[in-house]
């Protein structure tokens, strides 16, 4: 989706930052397990407080970074820098849940921090995460997490093309981890558990329907500012980069892609059917009741 030039941005939107030093932790894991969570983690990255040894940063860690965002103050920007448009992202995707949340019967919203950064490992309240794990939110700082290097990846690790829409989605999966926090729903679910009808894969799908809902109404949604609409309405070609991105991170296609072989006993986040279903579904009726995942029987999710 395009942002109208003409809309202003606050570059302090986000957080930047820079990690160094030895990768993630996981703790008690095998390298099989390392490479289970990297492979589950891609683009739609969970609250990693169950998977992520919760470490410091190590001693000496850099928190200066190389993102730069001293030009993301207009939608022009936003079309042409990604990290602008990381910002133009989240500061329309605040306008549409501060208006949308409350108005559809949800509690009132509250902005999550969204940093940006680069280097080998951040560190979050939920523990320390590497480059590998992929965008993440976490509920204990309320923060969404994405790694810059990301996007430039994408494509080769799980042959999603690098779209901007496509981009826009990912981050609107993770805000939609934050609605669920904010709901409740996330602190109700049972995410010790795997398989297609598990709570883990029922959070994921909403929280795709909840990144289709922000589609829904991201054009017609005002920039406090100027008046205007974030984003002018997608085009056909724009919401199929969407999709491909959904498709791609299916749990069935990651492991046919990775391991040659489909375990539904296994999924955590859904079928690549199945996101691409949900995050249909909150493009096309952009309401909260429709997103509920956890109201749909065993087998007809």
């Amino acid at each position: 989706m395009s942002f109208n030039r003409d809309i202003q941005l606050d570059p302090n939107r986000v957080s930047t930052r820079s990690g160094g030093g030895r990768g993630v932790a996981i703790g008690g894991g095998s390298i099989l397990t390392v490479i289970a969570v990297v492979l589950i983690s891609q683009l739609t990255g969970v609250d990693l407080s169950g998977l992520v040894g919760a470490q410091q940063a190590p001693a000496g860690q850099s928190t200066s970074s190389t993102i730069d965002t001293s030009m993301c103050t207009d939608g022009q920007a936003a079309n042409d820098y990604t990290q602008c448009r990381m910002i133009a992202t989240a500061e329309s995707l605040d306008a549409v849940w501060e208006g949308q949340l409350p108005a559809q019967g949800g509690p009132g919203y509250r902005r999550p921090d969204f940093v940006l950064w680069d280097g080998s490992q951040v560190s979050s309240a939920c523990g320390t995460a590497s480059s590998s794990v992929g965008p993440f939110y976490c509920s204990g700082d309320e923060s969404v997490y994405l790694d810059m290097t990301f996007f430039s990846d994408m494509e080769r690790t799980l042959g999603a093309k690098d779209t901007p829409l496509g981009q826009e989605y990912i981050v609107a999966h993770e805000f939609g981890h934050h609605i669920q926090h904010l709901t409740g729903a996330m602190a109700a679910a049972d995410r010790s558990g795997t398989g297609a009808n598990s709570d883990s894969v029922r959070l994921e799908l909403q929280a795709d329907c909840y990144a289709g809902m922000w589609v829904h109404y991201a054009s017609t949604t005002p920039d406090p500012e100027t008046g205007q609409p974030f984003l002018a309405r997608p085009t056909a070609e724009e919401i199929t980069g969407a999709i491909n991105a959904a498709e791609a991170v299916g749990d069935d296609h990651i492991q046919e892609r990775h391991a040659g072989r489909v375990n539904a006993d296994s999924w955590t986040h859904g079928s690549s059917e199945q996101r691409v279903r949900w995050f249909t579904t909150g493009m096309e009726q952009g309401s909260l009741q429709a997103c509920d995942t956890f109201a749909v029987p065993a087998g007809q999710l």
